[in-house]
């Protein structure tokens, strides 16, 4: 029981051992200048409160309808308490990298150690000022790639003279023709030739084209060929966006979440998780992975 139980931590993002929190230790939050704040600064807070305990940001939480997608969790607040029970005392680090909003949805990528040091990200769904659903995708933390870049490294800086409807066009063209479709005759529209033109921080795989091409292509000649089936959601905020997908890696099905960063109408740089999606007979929850 107590290695099922760790097996379960071990996949919670930050937001799901909030929930834990919630169930485990009800608290009387204090909601005083909830309704002034930005969806974002809720967001950042509540993943932090993992860390420090505070109890404030309980109530940035609708409790009677919450919607989970981390599928080793079931719904309701209740079902995290237990989890939290296997949790050392004060082990928990969370720092959120990069926050973004799109309408009623906050995404953050945070980089935290919980059992363990991982990266991933988290979005959540707010509904009159309060979350209401959550995603996420996990990795764990890997050495810098051969460019020496790491998971989380790079340029935060959002860019307001971006237009993001533009920005989440353009990936979403991206992901369909170039991930999806397969037409590496297009790359160009997307991404430059030199290999300063494209800065990577997946831990496989180094900066530029070239080196993006010879890790695809190794990946085919193992027989274990990186495929994405269907995008499910573009969210951005100008000059980066989201992009959640489902697919195939090393012979299993996964979830792929790509963040981009967008320049002069070109993709100029990318981050990941692939997260491996577990067979519907283990899921804890009837929500699925993506339902977005």
């Amino acid at each position: 029981m107590k290695t099922q139980i760790m097996t379960a931590v071990q996949s919670l993002t930050t937001a799901g051992l909030l929930m834990a929190l919630v169930a485990a230790t009800p608290v009387a939050a204090d909601n005083s200048g909830v309704e002034t704040m930005s969806q974002k600064q809720k967001v950042v807070e509540l993943l932090k409160s993992i860390e420090t305990g505070a109890s404030a940001p309980v109530g940035y939480i609708n409790g009677d309808n919450y919607i989970q997608h981390n599928l080793a969790v079931a719904d309701g607040l209740a079902a995290f308490a237990a989890v939290l029970q296997a949790l050392p005392e004060g082990s928990a680090r969370v720092n959120t990298v990069r926050v973004f909003e799109d309408g009623d949805f906050v995404f953050a990528q945070t980089d935290y150690n919980f059992f363990g040091p991982k990266v991933g990200f988290d979005i959540f769904r707010f509904e009159n000022g309060l979350i209401v659903e959550h995603w996420d995708n996990l990795a764990q933390k890997a050495e810098p790639n051969s460019s020496g870049r790491t998971q989380l490294d790079g340029d935060n800086t959002i860019n307001s003279d971006v237009d993001t409807e533009a920005s989440k066009a353009l990936v979403a063209d991206f992901v369909e023709t170039i991930l999806i479709e397969g037409d590496m005759t297009k790359i160009g529209h997307f991404i430059g030739p030199a290999e300063g033109d494209y800065i990577q921080h997946n831990p496989a795989i180094g900066d530029g084209l070239k080196n993006l091409g010879a890790a695809l292509g190794e990946l085919a000649r193992q027989g274990t060929p990186l495929r994405y089936s269907k995008n499910h959601k573009i969210l951005g905020e100008h000059n980066f966006v989201l992009a959640v997908s489902e697919g195939e890696f090393l012979g299993e099905h996964v979830s792929f979440y790509d963040l981009f960063r967008v320049e002069n109408g070109l993709i100029v740089e990318h981050w990941d998780t692939i997260e491996t999606i577990p067979p519907e007979s283990a899921w804890q929850n009837s929500n699925g992975k993506f339902g977005l």
